[in-house]
């Protein structure tokens, strides 16, 4: 299957939707990074169409091609029900990168047995539970968490003053990678220089970022603040795979999330880092799908 792409409608705000793999595969809604889009993964589109999976993307508000409006969990679990709802989807596993997969978790707190499995790859667990998280924060970002929970808005502005601007992004490839250097470990730099992988990945950022830093401002506010989610409440079973030297989602959060989750399964691998989905794709989706 050709990648497709749609605008879907939610609320009066539009959500760009893509589509890509076997069309007639189980599908997995993916959830992009923070910062990132609905090209995350396009790199894996024939992966996908191998391991017979309909891989569906979407942008969060804010976002490439989505509306930006203020969102949380809840806000965005509920979203991706109506979005696959609108697809024709009614089971679907969840996949979620990095700051994508807080809200993975939040798709299966909010569809229950709509949603059959989640994969948390390097994800994001609650800065304000996981031991050490809130001190690792930037200054910018610790005094966005100090507006929380009274003033989302301005907690949400001055974290999108934290981000690498679209201005930033539309130079170079090298400039691009530069910028993110310090945040990534050896095999990420790798990952990040490979012409394949390295510049799909920076082309998704550049499409995440275009209309500014607002949604990943949003973002932060879902998961850095209280969670509205209740994670020892999911009961879908959750696959987590962390990287022992991710310098962005270090372990301690892999580990927090399992203790919590009542049927999960923690995978550490050594000598990874932040992307490790962009080495193992193929074999995620396998475990999301799997009979």
């Amino acid at each position: 299957m050709a990648a497709s792409e749609r605008d879907v409608i939610i609320e009066d705000r539009t959500v760009r939707v893509r589509e890509a793999g076997d069309p007639s595969g189980f599908p997995v809604l993916y959830f992009h990074g923070t910062p990132g889009s609905r090209l995350d993964v396009a790199f894996g589109d024939e992966i996908a169409a191998t391991e017979g999976v309909k891989l569906l993307s979407f942008d969060r508000p804010g976002y490439g091609g989505s509306s930006l409006c203020p969102f949380g969990l809840l806000s965005l679990g509920r979203a991706a029900l109506s979005i696959t709802e609108q697809l024709g989807v009614d089971r679907f596993a969840a996949l979620g990168l990095s700051g994508g997969g807080p809200f993975a978790l939040a798709a299966a707190a909010a569809g229950g047995r709509r949603v059959t499995r989640v994969g948390v790859a390097s994800g994001a667990g609650p800065f304000q539970e996981v031991p050490g998280a809130l001190e690792q924060l930037s200054a910018i970002d610790t005094r966005a968490v100090g507006l929380l929970p009274d003033n989302p808005a301005e907690a949400a502005a001055t974290f999108a003053s934290g981000f690498v601007s679209f201005e930033v992004m539309s130079q170079g490839d090298d400039t691009v990678r530069a910028v993110f250097e310090p945040s990534l470990s050896e095999r990420d730099r790798v990952l990040f220089a490979d012409p394949v992988i390295g510049t799909k990945l920076i082309a998704s950022i550049r499409e995440g970022l275009r209309q500014g830093t607002e949604g990943a401002g949003w973002d932060n506010v879902a998961w850095v603040g209280r969670w509205e989610i209740d994670v020892a409440a999911i009961e879908t079973p959750v696959l987590l795979w962390y990287g022992d030297e991710d310098l962005m989602a270090p372990p301690a959060h892999g580990h927090w999330l399992a203790e919590h989750l009542p049927r999960s399964q923690l995978v550490v691998r050594k000598g990874e880092g932040h992307l490790g989905l962009f080495d193992h794709f193929g074999e995620v989706l396998q475990a999301l799908v799997a009979p």
